[in-house]
């Protein structure tokens, strides 16, 4: 397995999405980490990666928990020094049963309010837990990357536009919690504008994955692109954008 010495921890990373970005990733050279709740089929993904002459590895990552993000960052420090891209792909979507079979539409006033705290907690809180706590490793990376795995359900701006095609699509827990990552890509790239850290908020588009149903009209392949292309993005590349394969989105 020949590996070009980056380091790569993209979470929920056991299936869907997040193993394809790994996948790719690892064809490029670089050396993936599968963080997983289930550490079975998280090392099964792995080994899965490892049989493609992929270098991966697997560790137990629960992004809710707060041991488990302290043990990630002391297996990246021992055994790798450094981390050089965070994805921050682990997301839920627990809405059901507030809508009528006709509309996609998810009624905020009868969102209960569990939740919203169980869809924050993964979406938002624990994203910015992870990144806080590896955020050291990832400084000592010559050319960091932190890709925050968003939808393009997270934007104001198509939402609240009649003539967009999400308009009729709501899922208030979901997209609140998307939106408000959103806004923490904005605040940290800021924070990390004057280093050579890049951190980007992806909509990897609707995919046939088990959140997305079978009626995506996108394949996982391509699914993972837009995770990828800005996990790779060159010294002179954006950050603090919202992007879907190359395009810029609205907030």
């Amino acid at each position: 397995m020949k590996t070009n010495g980056k380091v790569a921890l993209i979470t929920g990373a056991n299936r869907g999405i997040g193993l394809e970005t790994a996948r790719q990733l690892g064809k490029e050279g670089i050396t993936v980490i599968i963080g997983s709740r289930d550490a079975k089929q998280g090392e099964a993904a792995a080994a899965k990666l490892r049989s493609e002459k992929i270098s991966a590895e697997s560790i137990r990552l629960d992004v809710a928990n707060e041991e488990d993000r302290r043990a990630a960052h002391k297996y990246i420090e021992q055994n790798h020094g450094k981390l050089d891209i965070l994805i921050n792909n682990a997301g839920v979507h627990f809405e059901s049963g507030t809508h009528s079979p006709e509309s996609q539409v998810y009624q905020v006033s009868k969102t209960p309010m569990e939740t919203w705290r169980k869809t924050f907690d993964t979406n938002f809180f624990a994203p910015i837990a992870l990144t806080q706590t590896l955020l050291p490793l990832i400084r000592k990376s010559p050319a960091g990357r932190i890709v925050n795995l968003s939808s393009i359900l997270g934007s104001l701006t198509l939402h609240s536009d009649p003539s967009s095609p999400i308009y009729d699509f709501k899922a208030p827990a979901y997209d609140v919690s998307k939106t408000a990552l959103n806004g923490f890509t904005i605040h940290l790239a800021y924070e990390l504008h004057d280093t050579k850290i890049k951190v980007n908020s992806a909509h990897p588009g609707w995919v046939k994955t088990e959140m997305g149903g079978k009626e995506a009209p996108m394949e996982i392949v391509e699914g993972a692109k837009t995770s990828v292309q800005l996990a790779l993005l060159p010294d002179d590349g954006p950050t603090g954008g919202y992007f879907h394969l190359g395009q810029r989105l609205p907030w």
